[in-house]
């Protein structure tokens, strides 16, 4: 019988602070958040392996040690609003609710949405709005959000997702195609004005329904 919190432990000492999140908020938020309660049924004893978990319509549930460098990246406040494109089974979902104000989060398959519906349900997580739609070309409306996460890569960035950040807000994105891809931040300083910090190179599957369109030029 696994010993879950020494395994959840084990996974923030031996993967997650090795691989530079180093923040204590984010340190925190995956010791207080039970990831065994997300991942898919049978897969419980893998929930704290340095591994992406497989989820039906052959997406994953990124590696936790992912998870935690977006989030850190991300730097989110306790007034943050939050978009997320990906929802998935809902732990990183979890993880942004417990860290902002709220969070808008999207996936293209109703059936994930029904199921972190109830994962986070489980958790008493109540301020995330859920809703399934194709969100690879940006977020859809003309809201602004001080955060906004992308949970899948994209050969290239839409602009539109940077031009949905607030003054200040910031996109943690992976772009490129494999085997060579890079995990980038892009903070909005002015009304026309982007910084863009390339952190790591990583490869994760790519959102559905993407195009390859024009990069993004700062």
């Amino acid at each position: 019988m696994m010993n879950v919190e020494q395994a959840r432990f084990n996974m923030v000492e031996q993967q997650i602070r090795p691989w530079d999140v180093l923040d204590f908020k984010v340190l925190d938020l995956l010791q207080l958040t039970p990831r065994e309660a997300f991942v898919p049924k049978g897969y419980e004893e893998l929930a704290f392996a340095d591994m992406e978990i497989p989820l039906d319509h052959d997406e994953i549930m990124l590696a936790p040690k992912m998870v935690a460098r977006m989030m850190q990246a991300a730097n989110i406040h306790e007034s943050d609003v939050v978009f997320e494109v990906g929802t998935g089974t809902g732990y990183g979902t979890a993880l942004l609710a417990k860290a902002a104000r709220e969070v808008e989060s999207v996936d293209i398959h109703p059936d994930f949405i029904e199921t972190a519906k109830r994962n986070l349900a489980a958790q008493g997580i109540d301020n995330v709005s859920l809703d399934s739609r194709d969100a690879a070309q940006g977020v859809g409306s003309d809201k602004l959000y001080d955060v906004i996460i992308i949970t899948g890569s994209l050969p290239s960035l839409p602009e539109s997702f940077q031009q949905s950040l607030q003054r200040g807000g910031r996109l943690v994105a992976v772009v490129g195609t494999a085997p060579v891809m890079e995990t980038v931040l892009i903070t909005r300083a002015g009304d026309n004005e982007w910084n863009q910090e390339t952190l790591f190179e990583t490869e994760i599957p790519a959102l559905r329904n993407v195009e390859t369109v024009k990069r993004f030029t700062f």
